[in-house]
């Protein structure tokens, strides 16, 4: 970081360079953003308080929804606030703090999504020996993997954008932090770093969304051997899953696999799957899965009805 000292700052070109763009981005943004933590933190909320919800699945879909509130709250704030400035910089430190975490927990959830899927392979193929596979000291450890091959992406990447320096142009055409912006900033040759970022990005991102959809196909073969009851709740739930990891994965895909080329499209697909897919895990997991909402029903009739009856009283 020694020849980084020239630039001490980053500033965001942001969305849209019309005020009144940005002030309507605003007030949809800050919507959305609530929405996101108020639709995962119920998830949570609604696992945590429900014994019918306490199988491995559920337990990993309360986490997924806290990952996804921390990783929403690495990009949604910053962007909220800058909706509203004329001067949308960031410190240097900052950025870097900013590629961590959003990396950090976007690996995280990455992991979880295969750990999930591999659940719901257990699940399917091995009913019988489902709660012994998938036990309380197996599932404790598949999230403590997740967490830790969340870091180790992160810091690899944080690595590759740390080493690199900065000594001129300090004008980001986007809305946050991240390698590729970053990269094509610095002023020296990035080509080999541009490679290490699709191997660590693109490339994990490609390979587990293949694990992932193989997985899904193996369930489905398997699936032709069950009644028409069980497989209609086992694709469920699957659907649910398998519609989350195509929202979550297919974005990164196309971000993360071309760190030399810059498209307009750029700014919008990030803005899906940093603030569109954490809104829509809640809505896809409760609306699809009868067993939440029974549970969220539940939860709100203890919580609300009492109420009601002492205001009565």
């Amino acid at each position: 970081m020694a020849n980084t000292q020239n630039v001490t700052e980053f500033i965001f070109l942001g969305l849209s360079p019309s005020q009144k763009v940005q002030k309507v981005c605003f007030v949809i943004f800050l919507l959305l953003y609530t929405a996101i933590v108020l639709g995962n933190l119920l998830l949570v909320l609604t696992v945590m308080s429900s014994r019918s919800l306490g199988s491995p699945m559920y337990f990993f879909l309360s986490y997924l929804s806290f990952v996804e509130i921390c990783y929403a709250s690495t990009t949604a704030p910053r962007l909220i606030s800058d909706l509203l400035a004329e001067r949308k910089a960031i410190s240097l430190w900052g950025c870097m703090s900013q590629v961590f975490f959003i990396h950090f927990f976007g690996g995280i959830e990455m992991f979880l999504l295969t750990v999930m899927a591999y659940d719901r392979y257990v699940a399917v193929c091995k009913p019988l020996n489902y709660t012994t596979i998938m036990n309380q000291q197996v599932c404790a450890f598949l999230m403590g993997a997740a967490w830790v091959g969340g870091f180790v992406h992160s810091l690899a990447q944080i690595l590759l954008v740390f080493r690199l320096p900065f000594c001129g142009p300090n004008v980001i055409d986007h809305y946050f932090c991240d390698v590729l912006p970053l990269l094509r900033l610095a002023c020296s040759d990035t080509v080999l770093t541009g490679l290490l970022i699709v191997a660590n990005g693109g490339t994990l991102s490609v390979i587990s969304f293949v694990i992932l959809v193989a997985s899904y196909v193996v369930i489905l073969l398997h699936l032709r051997t069950r009644s028409s009851a069980g497989r209609r709740k086992a694709l469920s739930t699957c659907g649910s899953h398998l519609t989350v990891v195509t929202l979550f994965f297919a974005p990164c895909i196309f971000i993360y696999l071309r760190p030399s080329t810059t498209l307009s499209a750029d700014k919008l697909v990030a803005v899906f799957y940093t603030v569109i897919t954490p809104l829509l895990n809640p809505v896809i997991y409760s609306l699809r899965n009868a067993d939440v909402k029974k549970a969220m029903k539940s939860l709100w009739v203890r919580t609300v009805k009492p109420e009601d009856k002492s205001r009565l009283s």
